[in-house]
């Protein structure tokens, strides 16, 4: 049986919304925060040499990172519906959204948490551009297409989509002045699918929706 733990207000509340999208049956299992660092529960690093979120077990396989979980519940349980086929004219957008959450979008964040718990006044110069550039071309494909991926909703979304709403819990950017992300937003809040997903995961915390 598929299982989810998700670590609570962690970037593993994206493989419970792909979930509830592909309407396929799993366990979820949460884990709270410790409450004198806020880090995963050692129960939680138990689960995956790394020691973070998130985790999959499927029967003897235990399963980290976020891109290679969404594309193995997709491929094993979801029939490739979330992942446009090489045919698709929207295959290439696809590919890239869903590989720059992670590789360039959320890293370019951590930076910056690091320079702080470090003891820097202010984001390094060099940080802060590559962070504005990123919110700045994250707006500017909301403009031109409703979904990352293009037409329909694909695992780009699911991987964006933690970035943009429960990541800023941690300090992230205004939405003020992205009014294309603050509308998409208020589309995928209105998913059936991202309810119920949030519902479960962080039961009693309102999603950043705006």
């Amino acid at each position: 049986m598929l299982t989810v733990h998700h670590l609570r207000i962690s970037q593993s509340e994206r493989i419970v919304w792909l979930c509830e999208e592909l309407g396929i049956e799993y366990d979820l299992k949460l884990y709270n925060r410790r409450e004198d660092n806020r880090l995963a529960p050692d129960e939680y690093k138990a689960l995956h040499p790394m020691g973070i979120a998130p985790v999959i077990t499927d029967g003897d396989l235990v399963l980290g990172e976020s891109g290679a979980i969404c594309e193995y519940i997709d491929r094993k349980y979801g029939g490739c519906r979330l992942s446009p086929g090489v045919d698709d004219p929207d295959f290439a957008d696809h590919l890239f959204w869903f590989h720059f959450s992670n590789a360039t979008f959320m890293t370019n964040g951590m930076m910056g948490l690091v320079a702080q718990s470090l003891g820097a006044a202010e984001t390094p110069p060099f940080v802060a551009d590559r962070v504005a550039k990123a919110w700045a071309m994250t707006n500017a494909r909301l403009g031109e297409a409703e979904f990352f991926g293009g037409r329909n909703l694909t695992l780009a979304d699911i991987m964006m989509g933690f970035n943009l709403t429960t990541s800023r819990a941690f300090g992230g950017a205004s939405l003020d002045p992205y009014p294309n992300i603050a509308a998409y937003l208020q589309r995928i809040g209105q998913r059936p699918a991202y309810q119920r997903a949030m519902a479960k995961a962080e039961p009693g915390m309102p999603p950043m929706l705006t």
